[in-house]
């Protein structure tokens, strides 16, 4: 009897295989119980799992054994209190908030899940949101000290790498930090309310303060001496810039008015790059004339007076999209469509600017020249000249989604429209249909990429493979479990590195920060990316280089929450084959669950207090 309960058993497996059905998983291969009752679940940049739960914060390592912390002395934590920090191992938390100050400030490494600053344990009374400085990876922490030191206005720098206290200093008089303060050769600036102020870090003292009040943040100047102050005024609409010297004397003495808010700068060795935007003032009638265009400006600010240097500004009749500092002037685009070239001195390099659809995508180096992508039209341009290496541009219907890619064995590139996919030769700008298609639940491609077995397009509930002519090698659609209600998995949380983060570590290491990219370039931005982190030289950060650098762990594989038979499931599809490689049984309607797609986890929460984490990669 036993012989023939194996027998059975070994046909019966023998005839899942053969039919190749997918693995089903529902034990999951780690369990978590964090004690409260779960809030929100996000997956950090640095790969740990978040959980706000009903008695305080929980960490979660891919992979590893147990909650890497669990601090349970913060209570319920609301959403707004939390502050993850993109692509650092960093969170900050502030509570019990008044006018700006917390009473209690904290920050999670969470890589080796230690409180590496809080105000009690630090002997803060109540201290403003901290900054943290790349790539020199220092905390300012600015507030009230306790009463031991008579509830004195301070400044304090940490190293967090270590959590070490390195420098405390007190505000002279009744002063308190007003704009964000930065580091420049050997000096603490901050900006305060009675003016900028900077402080030597060696020594503790207090050299100099220029009376410029409402600074909001400086960068460093071209000599990495001297800087540039960015001043708020008129209710927040505007801004001044002042060049300060490295004694503290003002450069410019009357600095110079932008109209707007500065939203992208460049320091070159001609001058001071600015765009700055103008908001729409939501008023109507008289008052619409009367008031600023809603749109960019650009400026060139002379580096030794302040001066605007072009005489006349371009024309932008829009919001500046893209933003390139070349070696021979500046390059950009417009939301509302056009792309122009300055020379630093302000004469059009262009022989006419080049006019192009709304909601320029793309604008990148080829081989070619520069290649601009749009939601009506693409085409390669002559960067010296602003004309067409190609007959004509390429214009199509107005694209509801558009995504591109570049394919190398045929010397193309394929853009795909929302419900067409077209090529164009690179050398001769011909182009041609070669796809027609259409989506499941009105959805439209938002991922192509080239694979050696072909076109593959997807988005969250179809995956569509073509053969290189175009034809289709399978289309599966997965019904999502309520068309309505479902979350979607967010993918692609690494994909571009935090903007702020690389600009500042690009201004500080004296590199373009706007310079342009090639097409294609994600590996090496990543690569870009894994270096900068592992530059900051912290054992988290260098943990998280190797997070960045590695290829995804799902690279071959797509995840789709779906409803199959037996109920939702999260299946694991073949990016190749369009087959269901694996299911996970959710059996929830409307699961909460996190992916970590570098990791290769799903996290679903089970109950109130307990997460199942599954390993995708098996």
């Amino acid at each position: 009897m036993r012989y023939l309960k194996q027998t059975i058993a070994f046909f019966i497996g023998a005839i899942i295989s053969n039919l190749g059905l997918a693995q089903k998983a529902e034990t999951p291969d780690f369990t978590y119980d964090v004690g409260g009752k779960i809030e929100k679940m996000t997956v950090t940049s640095s790969g740990v799992l978040l959980v706000t739960h009903g008695n305080g914060l929980a960490g979660i390592k891919p992979g590893q054994e147990g909650l890497v912390f669990n601090f349970d002395d913060y209570g319920k934590v609301k959403e707004e209190e939390i502050n993850i920090i993109p692509n650092t191992p960093y969170v900050m938390v502030g509570q019990a908030g008044f006018a700006g100050i917390s009473a209690k400030q904290s920050v999670i490494d969470v890589i080796t899940g230690q409180r590496v600053f809080d105000t009690k344990a630090n002997g803060w009374k109540a201290a403003q949101q901290p900054t943290l400085l790349l790539p020199e990876n220092k905390l300012i922490v600015s507030g009230q000290r306790t009463a031991k030191e008579k509830y004195a206005q301070a400044v304090g720098i940490y190293d967090m790498a270590t959590g070490k206290e390195e420098k405390l200093f007190t505000l002279k008089g009744f002063d308190v930090m007003v704009g964000n303060p930065s580091i420049i050769d050997g000096g603490l600036i901050l900006p305060t309310g009675k003016g900028l102020t900077r402080i030597d870090l060696a020594t503790g003292n207090e050299t100099w303060t220029a009376k410029l009040k409402g600074v909001a943040y400086v960068e460093p100047a071209e000599d990495g001496k001297s800087m540039y102050a960015f001043v708020t005024s008129n209710n927040g609409k505007n801004q001044e810039i002042y060049k300060v010297g490295a004694s503290g004397n003002l450069v410019w003495p009357d600095g110079n008015k932008v109209k707007g808010i500065v939203s992208n700068f460049e320091i070159t060795p001609k001058g001071l790059a600015i765009v700055s935007d103008v908001a729409d003032s939501g008023k109507g009638g008289l008052g619409k004339l009367m008031s600023a265009k809603a749109q960019s400006n650009i400026s060139f600010l002379s580096a030794a007076t302040g001066e605007d240097l072009w005489e006349k500004a371009p024309k932008t009749n829009g919001y500046v999209q893209h933003f390139y500092v070349m070696d021979d002037g500046i390059l950009f685009g417009l939301f509302e469509g056009g792309i122009n070239k300055i020379s630093f001195d302000g004469k059009p390099l262009f022989k006419k600017p080049l006019k192009t659809g709304e909601n320029i995508h793309t604008m990148a180096l080829t081989p070619k020249g520069m290649i601009y992508i749009t939601d009506e039209d693409a085409n390669i341009i002559n960067l010296d000249t602003g004309e067409s290496i190609w007959n004509k541009p390429i214009k199509y219907k107005r694209a509801k989604a558009v995504t591109s890619v570049y394919d190398p064995n045929h010397k193309r590139y394929l853009i795909s429209t929302g419900e067409e996919l077209m090529a164009i030769d690179e050398d001769s700008g011909d182009i041609s249909s070669i796809a027609s298609y259409e989506f499941k639940e009105k959805e439209d491609p938002t991922h192509f990429e080239v694979r050696n077995s072909g076109l593959l397009l997807s988005s969250d509930q179809n995956v569509m493979m073509l053969n290189f002519d175009g034809s289709q090698k399978f289309h599966e659609y997965f019904e999502s479990p309520s068309k309505s209600t479902f979350a979607k998995i967010a993918f692609g949380a690494l994909a571009v590195a935090s903007t702020a983060m690389s600009a500042s570590a690009a201004a500080r290491a004296g590199a373009n920060k706007n310079s342009i990219g090639q097409y294609n370039s994600y590996g090496a931005q990543m690569d870009r990316e894994s270096k900068m982190f592992a530059a900051i030289g912290s054992a988290s950060f260098n943990e998280m280089a190797k997070r960045f650098k590695a290829t995804s762990a799902t690279k071959d594989a797509q995840f789709i929450l779906t409803k199959l038979d037996e109920g939702v499931s999260l299946v694991k599809v073949n990016k190749d084959t369009g087959k269901i490689d694996k299911e996970i049984l959710l059996k929830d309607k409307k699961p909460t669950y996190e992916v970590d797609d570098f990791g290769g986890m799903l996290y679903y929460q089970a109950n109130g207090s307990t997460i199942n984490a599954y390993d995708l990669k098996k």
